[in-house]
């Protein structure tokens, strides 16, 4: 069996919303693979979550709240490597197409991400690493795909494509490389609500090649391979990681 190991020794990290799901499984790879690793979450310590957070620095942070977003960043001695994970849909069960509920989303999903990599900038733009700091964007199928029941969470992750191509070129001259994941429907509490729904899940497995659900593990790798040297070369693009559903007709 052919395995894929990263060195992040000594690098340092950090990945918004690492509390839980996506942010959690790419979190947990860069730590296991040696880097210092910090994470955001809502509540107030690690010990507040049900799941084990060692091994990680941890700050609360509720986004898009620019005092609690200072807050992180102002804490760091050191940056190589920002993840803007962090993110929600429908909060709460209320609907996006309510205005308030579709600008609360944007600002989670969108605004805050560009403060946070805002934020970030000079401490990117001071590290050394090998290949260059990098910023990692995390998108979605509905960056591409308008998906009915979240008009605002997908307007902001179509956003973050966008973006993602704007720093990509603004940055390069500081020695930041910027890009973007694009995952299908992982598995995660985010999604559990809709996973237990035939109705929704049949038609977005009937489309996957694959025929499976993601997981935060199938993601993960794919961010650390674009915060590292390998990818030194890579800038400006989102890498969908869907089971080849974004390639079916």
């Amino acid at each position: 069996m052919v395995t894929t190991t990263f060195d992040f020794s000594g690098t340092r990290v950090l990945v918004t919303g690492g509390s839980n799901g996506i942010g959690l499984g790419i979190a947990s790879a860069f730590r296991d693979a040696g880097a210092d690793v910090t994470i955001t979450g809502t509540r107030g310590s690690p010990g507040d979550y049900d799941h084990d957070l060692s091994g990680f620095a941890y700050h609360q942070c509720r986004f898009p709240d620019p005092d609690a977003v200072a807050a992180v960043t102002e804490a760091l001695a050191g940056l190589d490597v920002l993840v803007n994970n962090a993110g929600q849909s429908l909060p709460g069960g209320a609907s996006e197409y309510d205005p308030a509920v579709f600008e609360e989303v944007v600002a989670v999903n969108l605004f805050a991400s560009f403060r946070m990599a805002t934020a970030c900038r000079p401490l990117l733009e001071a590290s050394a690493v090998d290949g260059g700091a990098s910023l990692v964007n995390l998108g979605s199928m509905s960056s591409f795909f308008g998906i009915e029941f979240v008009p605002g969470y997908g307007a902001a992750k179509a956003g973050v494509v966008q973006m993602t191509k704007t720093l990509a070129v603004a940055w390069a001259r500081h020695g930041i490389r910027v890009n973007a994941v694009a995952p299908g429907i992982i598995d995660t509490n985010m999604t559990a609500p809709m996973l237990g729904i035939e109705a929704l899940t049949r038609p977005i497995l009937d489309r996957t090649p694959m025929r499976r659900l993601g997981t935060p593990a199938d993601v993960a790798p794919v961010v650390l391979f674009l915060a590292s040297s390998a990818a030194r070369y890579v800038t400006g693009q989102t890498i969908p990681v869907d089971g080849g559903f974004s390639v079916q007709g």
